[in-house]
């Protein structure tokens, strides 16, 4: 959908978005760059990123792409570097990289529980400490890609729920940190979202039953979330920082139902 924003907020900034091959930082990357951001994209398969850069460039975007994984440091860093030498600096960083799984936690490995944490709260970090010193010159901002299980107590996501909460905690740390450096640190968490690879995951057998566990009715869409960080990234947000804006249709209202529900089958 069009964006609800006057046009062209983002004229003249570059952004970075980890994740954004597919879902939602593939749509947070369209919305940047509808705005006139410069995008560079990273994730592990240069294939859905070039797909997701010619939708950018045939809109009239400029877009940049690495194939890299968040959880190498080394690669992302050069990720990064690569993308302020092609684009000419760095003020938005976007974590949009993510795993997910459901399983018990008397049945997850521990191979699973560190691939989760790896992925989602050591690449945040990866990808934080590696723009640091571009954010700083340019006075910029990070938002982070979290989720409810940051906040509510579920079943089948106990290794989710560590990494988000860890990214919040982060979010929060940094922005204490950075903010002297006038870098502005936030989150976004999401809640169900259509057409997403999480929702496929976590959705069930019958994933639109869950939409009777969301008090608006309904999923969200990708857009919702873009617009979302669109806002935070723009100079309408520009005293926020340290927070996290959750986007959910008020599902953690009612708590951990739509995963007790596929608990009890």
């Amino acid at each position: 959908m069009p964006s609800i924003f006057q046009p062209n907020l983002l004229v003249g900034k570059v952004a970075f978005v980890t994740g954004g091959g597919s879902g939602i930082g593939a749509g947070i990357a369209r919305r940047l760059a509808e705005q006139g951001a410069k995008v560079a994209l990273c994730g592990r398969t240069q294939e859905k990123l070039d797909a997701v850069a010619a939708e950018i460039r045939a809109a009239g975007g400029q877009c940049h792409t690495a194939a890299c994984d968040v959880r190498q440091y080394a690669a992302l860093e050069g990720a990064i570097e690569g993308a302020v030498a092609a684009l000419g600096g760095l003020d938005i960083l976007v974590n949009s990289a993510a795993g997910n799984f459901l399983a018990p936690a008397a049945q997850l490995s521990a191979n699973g529980f560190r691939s989760v944490v790896d992925i989602d709260l050591c690449g945040t970090f990866n990808a934080c400490r590696a723009a640091f010193k571009h954010l700083a010159a340019a006075r910029g901002v990070v938002v982070s890609i979290t989720a409810g299980q940051a906040h509510v107590p579920m079943p089948l996501q106990c290794h989710a729920g560590a990494a988000k909460a860890g990214i919040e905690k982060l979010t929060r740390d940094l922005a204490l940190e950075w903010g002297p450096s006038g870098i502005r640190v936030v989150s976004v968490s999401p809640g169900p979202i259509e057409g997403t690879e999480g929702m496929s995951r976590l959705g069930g057998d019958d994933p639109k039953r869950m939409t009777k566990r969301v008090p608006l009715g309904r999923f969200g869409r990708i857009d919702e979330i873009a617009d979302a960080v669109l806002y935070l990234v723009s100079p309408a947000a520009s005293y926020v920082t340290g927070a996290c804006l959750v986007v959910d249709g008020g599902t953690e209202l009612i708590g951990a139902g739509p995963f007790l529900d596929l608990m009890s089958g």
